[in-house]
């Protein structure tokens, strides 16, 4: 097998039918994704389409003074290259891996040949990019409205519904970064999680310890995206239910 994971370890590609998803995955390879990898940067081309496995990506927005922030993100529930699929040449973002892992890449054209020729990957992937919309339009209205804290348990949620496990190898630094916070607000805000039993910290490890009660903690913006998702893809991961 030319990859480490099955297509189907992506959520996307597991609910592509047989027969298509037949056709491109002689082109999948295996992608390696450590931690900090820059997939590319904003107006550079990109060579390859990403479906992560067990890696996350960040989509960063920097700024000429230097300043970035994240603007969304994508794991095993979703893609890194959707404006290549609509036209796009280059986009207006950096793609950042924030966790480490591996996932599957596909060639652009030959994304693009699936994706012209119609059928259920151009839908999948018009129904993806318009909840990948909500993901975008939300965090902006999150980083503006809401709390360091209620947009960290956001963050949380929205990570760990895209992680195979309940652990994230995360910093406050890294995390603070993400959020466009001082890294001040980042850690008051996960020490009082961390005493609530929400979570726990060591190391540059985040666990999720009470998936329940960080969704009471977020605001209402995780639950929005969530919904999107589940309506226009399909059920997210079975953490949910717990």
């Amino acid at each position: 097998m030319p990859y480490r994971y099955k297509p189907k370890s992506n959520c996307l590609l597991a609910r592509l039918p047989a027969k298509d998803l037949g056709r491109i995955e002689p082109h999948l390879e295996s992608a390696d994704l450590p931690l900090a990898t820059v997939l590319y940067e904003t107006g550079e081309p990109m060579s390859h389409v990403y479906f992560p496995t067990t890696a996350i990506i960040s989509l960063l927005y920097e700024t000429q003074s230097g300043e970035s922030s994240e603007i969304g993100i994508a794991g095993n529930q979703g893609m890194i290259g959707l404006s290549t699929l609509l036209g796009g040449e280059s986009t207006i973002g950096r793609a950042t891996v924030q966790s480490a892992g591996y996932g599957l890449k596909i060639p652009v054209e030959k994304a693009q040949s699936e994706f012209h020729a119609g059928g259920a990957f151009q839908q999948l992937m018009l129904r993806y990019a318009q909840a990948f919309m909500t993901q975008i339009s939300q965090t902006a209205v999150c980083n503006r409205l809401h709390s360091v804290s209620q947009r960290l348990c956001r963050w949380l949620l929205m990570t760990h519904d895209q992680l195979p496990g309940d652990r994230l190898k995360m910093t406050h630094d890294a995390i603070a970064h993400m959020l466009g916070v001082r890294r001040e607000g980042v850690t008051i805000a996960a020490g009082l999680l961390q005493e609530l039993g929400v979570i726990s910290y060591s190391r540059g490890s985040v666990s999720i310890l009470d998936r329940a009660a960080l969704e009471q903690a977020s605001c209402e913006c995780y639950e929005v995206v969530a919904t999107e998702y589940q309506r226009l893809i399909g059920p997210l991961s079975k953490k949910n239910d717990k």
